[in-house]
């Protein structure tokens, strides 16, 4: 049976400004490519966190059924929530340990719920370090980012 793959990044110009996502979703084989997809989009006015988060929950919402996979992320703001403070959210009532809202909760609630029906392991690589997946989505990032960048007319949406 192949493994699956998410490879999930987000990519903002000025933090806020206009962001992109992208996720490369991959099925593999041992080291053959069995199925690949590619999935991007953005926002005019977003965070670098927000699109971060955006990439991981359209990987996850992509797939047509429960599944068992991998979820690769440059971002330690991703990894670290879901793995770990989410818990702690959803405890306090969406609160942070200093009793503040959390930053992003509808993203972190759309997250929380797309993950729930998979089976996902979550891994960090660092980012632009040459890791070809994660350079792929970062491609990806950016080009979902492009028509909202400055310059950009409202038709070439």
């Amino acid at each position: 049976m192949p493994e699956l793959f998410a490879y999930t990044d987000g990519a903002c110009s000025g933090n806020p400004g206009p962001g992109g996502w992208g996720a490369l979703l991959i099925a593999r084989d041992g080291d053959t490519v069995v199925k690949e997809r590619a999935l991007k989009g953005g926002e005019a006015e977003t965070t670098n966190n927000r699109m971060e988060l955006l990439a991981a929950i359209h990987a996850l919402e992509a797939l047509e059924r429960p599944a068992r996979l991998t979820v690769v992320t440059d971002s330690a703001y991703v990894k670290g929530g879901v793995t770990g403070w989410i818990h702690g959210w959803k405890r306090n009532g969406w609160k942070t340990s200093t009793k503040k809202p959390v930053k992003n909760e509808d993203l972190w609630r759309r997250l929380d719920a797309a993950q729930a029906r998979h089976e996902v392991q979550w891994e960090w690589v660092k980012g632009h370090a040459g890791h070809p997946e994660n350079e792929r989505a970062d491609a990806l990032a950016r080009e979902g980012m492009a028509p909202f960048k400055p310059g950009k007319s409202k038709a070439g949406r």
